[in-house]
This record gives C-alpha cells, sequence and structure tokens, in this order.
C-alpha cells in the first residue's frame, strides 16, 4: 500500500504539472492561480487511496484524480464570487484580483477542464466515471441552492441541513471514493459502501466545521471564530439552539438575528445559549455517530483489513483536525 503522504506527494507534483494552453492565456492564468493556493487534496487522495485497496498503480488513476481536484476548486472559486469573500487560503480570491466576470469565465473553464481530465478515464471505465462525476456535480448544485436558500429561511430543519451539507460536501468525498473503486474493478458491493463512507464521514467532517467554526481555537483553525454566527448561517448548532429553547433563549436568539452590531458581543451571548443547551456535546455525539457509521461500511469491505489502515489513518486525521 503507497502510504499517504506519498499520495500527497504524487498530487501535488501533479497539480503543478497540469499545464493550460488554450488560448487565450488570460482566461486561464485565474485557473493557474487557483490551483497553486495549495489545499488538503484530500478528495483526489480519496481517489487512489481507494483505487491502492485494489490495484498497485496509482498513476493510472491519477487523471481521474486531478479531475475531481480541478472540480473542487471550481467551486470554491465560484463559492468565493457567490459569498463576496475576498481571501482564499490566504490570498485574494479570483474576482478580487481579477473581476467578477472572470470569476465567472475562467470558473467554467475550470469545469470543462475537469471533464477533459475525467474523460481521459479509459474505454472500458469513461461511461460510469462520467455518469457518477454528472451526478456528483448537479448534486453540488442542489446543495448550494439549499445553502441559498437557507439564508433567507427561519424555519430550515435538521433534517434539511443534513441533506443540504451531504450533497454541498459529502457527495464529491463519496463520488472520489467511488471513482477509485470504479478504476480499480472493484466489486459493486464493495464501491458503494466506499461510496457510503464517503457520505458519512462527510456529513461528519462538515458538522466539526461548524463546531471548530464555535469552540475552535483561532490559531490553528486558520480564520476567526463565529463567522456563522455573525452571518446567521444555519448549522446544526443553530437550527438547534432554536429548536430547544426556552421562551428566554430564544428571544435572545431572535433579538440578534440579522445584526452585524457589536459582532463579539452578538458571539458571545449565541455561545452562551449553545453552552446552556449543551449543544457541543448534541454536535459531538453527531459527529461519533456519523463516524461510526463510516467505520462500519469499511469494515464491509471484501479484501484484507490491512489494506485499509491507510484510509482509516486519514479518516482519523480527518476527524481530529484543529483547522
Amino acid at each position: 500500500m503507497v502510504a499517504f503522504e506519498e499520495i500527497i506527494r504524487q498530487i501535488e507534483q501533479s497539480v503543478r504539472s497540469l499545464v493550460f494552453n488554450d488560448p487565450p492565456r488570460s482566461l486561464f492564468e485565474p485557473v493557474t492561480y487557483t490551483l497553486s493556493l495549495g489545499g488538503k487534496r484530500i478528495r483526489p487522495a480519496l481517489t487512489l487511496m481507494a483505487y491502492n485497496i485494489y490495484k498497485e498503480d496509482i498513476a493510472s488513476a491519477m487523471d481521474v484524480a486531478l479531475g475531481l481536484e480541478v472540480f473542487h476548486n471550481f467551486t470554491l472559486l465560484h463559492d468565493d464570487l457567490m459569498d463576496e469573500a475576498d481571501v482564499r487560503r490566504g490570498r485574494p480570491t479570483v474576482h478580487k484580483a481579477w473581476n467578477a466576470n472572470t470569476a465567472i469565465l475562467s470558473g467554467d473553464a475550470m469545469l470543462i477542464a475537469s471533464y477533459r481530465l475525467m474523460a481521459k478515464a479509459d474505454k472500458e471505465h469513461l461511461k460510469p466515471v462520467l455518469d457518477l462525476f454528472t451526478q456528483t456535480a448537479l448534486g453540488i448544485c442542489g446543495g448550494q441552492q439549499y445553502d441559498m436558500e437557507f439564508e433567507t429561511r427561519s424555519d430550515v430543519s435538521e433534517e434539511e441541513y443534513i441533506e443540504m451539507i451531504r450533497l454541498k460536501t459529502a457527495v464529491l468525498l463519496a463520488c472520489a471514493l467511488k471513482m477509485g473503486a470504479i478504476l480499480a474493478d472493484a466489486p459493486e458491493e464493495d464501491a458503494e459502501h466506499l461510496y457510503q463512507f464517503g457520505i458519512a464521514i462527510g456529513l461528519a467532517f462538515q458538522l466539526q466545521d461548524d463546531l471548530l467554526d464555535v469552540y475552535g481555537d483561532p490559531k490553528t483553525f486558520g480564520k476567526n471564530i463565529g463567522g456563522d454566527i455573525l452571518c446567521d448561517k444555519k448549522t446544526f448548532l443553530l437550527i438547534n439552539a432554536f429548536k430547544r429553547s426556552d421562551a428566554r433563549q430564544k428571544e435572545v436568539l431572535e433579538r440578534w438575528m440579522g445584526t452585524s452590531a457589536n459582532p463579539q458581543e452578538k458571539i458571545a451571548a449565541v455561545t452562551r445559549i449553545y453552552d446552556q443547551l449543551q449543544l457541543k456535546r448534541l454536535s459531538e455525539e453527531k459527529i461519533e455517530a456519523y463516524f461510526a457509521e463510516a467505520m462500519s461500511h469499511l469494515e464491509a469491505l471484501k479484501v484484507e483489513k490491512g489494506k485499509l489502515e491507510v484510509l482509516k489513518e486519514v479518516s482519523h486525521l480527518l476527524m481530529n483536525r484543529k483547522s
């Protein structure tokens, strides 16, 4: 089995070697810029790790893995534009470094480039790869639409929120894993277990991100704490705060919704209610449940258990992260 560190090294090398020579050059400069900003590269890594459970030559799956990474960065580019974010990974976002129209068009080019990389899959696997990728891409668009609609709603349920993060975050992780299984000719049952593993670990990952935004250490989290609270983001925490609060707590929450005045006071007030309702522990229990579900899907794979160690290692790293 190839070590996780070696897989990441090969991915980084392959990302740096990607060349976009299509004219005009100005269309692809933001694409190269976006990919150069770095990131965890976890999605292509999951593809290669899943592939490596069944086959050794991970280079055979690299183009498809890179296609997923280009696509993921395309979604971030357009998310930044829709969110009017100024910074991504410590650097100006594309719409700030260039302009909004360039961000739209270069993002579109990234989407097309991701399909071009996917199309390098061999003929035998091309249709299932493209079918899964297209289904995933449409799902992610649906997740983003739900997320935008939730901004103007005050009645978002926990079930709706879980479905939104399943589409916006989890399905791409699941897709990455199943892609590796497809390319390695894994049994269909194993491919589905890997997909469901990705869904469960993706839900746990996003719920942990919500938790870190409130309870993380700013020095290690990489951004200021309380951003979700300040923008009234409908997270698992906020939804359950409204669901479980008494009349007094609900009045406090409602008073702070829709205002950005006194940001530190708002963060402190809402966090106090989270503490009173023990929502940190509730979130941790939900994360632990999804993580256990993910591990059960890994254990169900019909392979030597030693071949799962790298995926298990990465899963624990994701769940024990501080940033």
